[in-house]
């Protein structure tokens, strides 16, 4: 049926052509259906990725919950599912190190403003030339830092600080090795293997979940043969009424307005702490753009449609600002997560939002029993996440066939992210681009005087 009052609801342009255009009780089914497979995966993908920049799992899930939610509803996208994503993780690991969540949370009220302008300004078509090479060298960057950070939970190494300079990560983690945990490494292990060796043999139960449920068992049967294994509910607490409680609260994410009071994560910053926040904004802002429309286009070509890409800046922009107020983390799309809604029979962004229900529902009935996941087996959904994520395949590629000025940039990109951070790669390797991009043309405009001549 047409839904033709659509046009004049407070929606996004995604959802109101999926209702002008006609939506029926078939559509309704068939996006409950892969909103049910996709939240299955964001569940444990949440918390991990939570967990990976130095804060509790709740906070992950109130981000797959709340933006997941208020993007697919004003977004520009129809099959985006929006939440945590581990390109994030790079740059919020020193911005929670430095800043701590109110910190965090201000960087992401920032940077969601700043989207919400650039959507104004109509920046959304910048994203088709940012060139493959620069692309595939930050993402595999990030990729391999990802890795790296996910080993010492992976081997149950006993490191309080990691910290985030690369170099001192990997002294950390070789210092460190002889304290591994063999109980953890094994649950890790066990998990890794039934993720890999699952994927795609039930579709109704993701792979990632699968592994979670055979390592949480599996650390059960230790921890009753007396062996210690790190869990969330060992981990990590919660202040329930004044008590500390150990694990995953069992509650709804709650939205607070800014306030001049000292004291709350909301407390309004001083004009101080604000310059000092601006530029860590402009960077998840432009990480979550970048983000978010080359998913958007990924999504286009598997669905042969088209994205509305500054809509999608709006709706992304509303969603950090709203997710903060929750005490989320920086939210954007995530490809893996839209490719199974896309493979699932998602039709509309109904099927964002009913994925980020879903994901509510598990937190009110069964925080208990998610109190008992492994650390190690969130850090095994992260290394197979940054396998994925690498472009491992493009890079070898590049380096084997392209010419070698699209090699020099691959590679200095891939470097400075990891050795440096994701804006001084991308802006080397986009330098390096039109550096190229100028001696070609000068080279072609000799060529074309001495064939004159």
């Amino acid at each position: 049926m047409n839904l033709h009052f659509a046009r004049w609801l407070p929606i996004g342009w995604a959802l109101r052509k999926s209702f002008t255009d006609g939506y029926g009780f078939t559509d309704f089914k068939a996006d409950v259906l892969a909103a049910f497979v996709v939240s299955l995966i964001a569940l444990p993908l949440s918390m991990s990725l939570a967990i990976a920049i130095g804060l509790p799992p709740q906070h992950g899930i109130y981000t797959a919950i709340v933006a997941g939610i208020v993007a697919s509803l004003f977004g520009g996208s129809s099959f985006q599912i929006n939440g945590p994503t581990a390109a994030f993780v790079v740059i919020l690991i020193p911005i929670v190190a430095d800043l701590g969540l109110r910190g965090l949370i201000w960087c992401q009220i920032l940077a969601g403003i700043l989207l919400i302008l650039f959507g104004l300004v109509k920046l959304g078509k910048l994203i088709r030339y940012v060139p493959d090479e620069v692309t595939i060298g930050f993402t595999s960057g990030i990729a391999l830092v990802l890795a790296t950070f996910s080993l010492k939970d992976f081997l149950g190494l006993p490191i309080e600080k990691m910290g985030h300079d690369y170099i001192k990560v990997i002294f950390n983690l070789i210092t460190h090795l002889p304290l591994l945990q063999w109980p953890d490494a094994i649950i890790g292990i066990i998990t890794l293997t039934i993720v890999v060796w699952t994927k795609g043999k039930i579709k109704w139960l993701p792979s990632p979940l699968i592994g979670v449920i055979v390592g949480t068992l599996f650390s059960m049967v230790l921890i009753q043969a007396g062996f210690s294994v790190m869990t969330i509910g060992t981990q990590f607490q919660y202040d329930l009424n004044g008590i500390i409680q150990q694990g995953l609260p069992p509650y709804p994410p709650i939205l607070q307005m800014p306030t001049f009071n000292p004291g709350s994560l909301l407390t309004i910053p001083s004009w101080e702490e604000l310059k000092m926040m601006f530029w860590p904004a402009l960077i998840i802002a432009a990480l979550a753009a970048l983000e978010s429309l080359l998913c958007a286009t990924i999504a286009d070509n598997l669905t042969q449609t088209k994205h509305h890409p500054n809509a999608e800046l709006r709706g992304i922009g509303i969603a950090n600002i709203l997710t903060a107020m929750a005490s989320g983390i920086p939210a954007t799309a995530a490809i893996a997560r839209t490719a199974t809604n896309i493979q699932n029979g998602a039709k509309t962004p109904i099927a964002g939002i009913f994925h980020a229900i879903f994901v509510l529902f598990y937190v009110l009935l069964f925080a208990q029993l998610m109190s008992a996941i492994p650390m190690s087996a969130l850090a095994a959904l992260l290394l197979l996440t940054a396998f994925y994520m690498s472009h491992l395949k493009q890079f070898q590629h590049i380096l084997s066939t392209a010419p070698v000025w699209d090699k020099m940039t691959v590679v200095t990109t891939f470097i400075l992210t990891v050795l440096m951070d994701m804006v001084i790669g991308i802006s080397v390797g986009i330098m390096l681009t039109m550096f190229n991009y100028i001696l070609r043309a000068i080279g072609s405009q000799k060529t074309s005087i001495e064939r004159q001549n």
